[in-house]
């Protein structure tokens, strides 16, 4: 199964770069377990509606069965790993 977590960022918000600092560490530690897609939503705005983003930073989880968990605002390292687990 495969496990994704999309990141809705902007350059210009200062919560994804604290958001940032957390999933690089996780991608480190676990990045052979899912793949982590960076989406930035001025120069994707088609995907952040088809997602219904509305705040940054969000996560979504998903697998192949689909979405698995949604995150708004800066997540951390702890809740974003269970959300991976289960998704897994």
């Amino acid at each position: 199964m495969t496990v994704t977590l999309k990141d809705f960022y902007a350059d210009w918000c200062g919560p994804c770069k604290t958001q940032d600092t957390i999933l690089e560490e996780i991608e480190g530690e676990r990045g052979d377990e899912f793949v982590l897609e960076k989406v930035n939503v001025d120069e994707e705005q088609e995907l952040a509606n088809e997602y219904q983003v509305r705040s940054l930073p969000t996560l979504i989880v998903e697998n192949d069965e689909g979405v698995v968990e949604r995150f708004i605002g800066v997540t951390q390292k702890d809740d974003i790993e269970a959300a991976l687990d289960a998704a897994a």
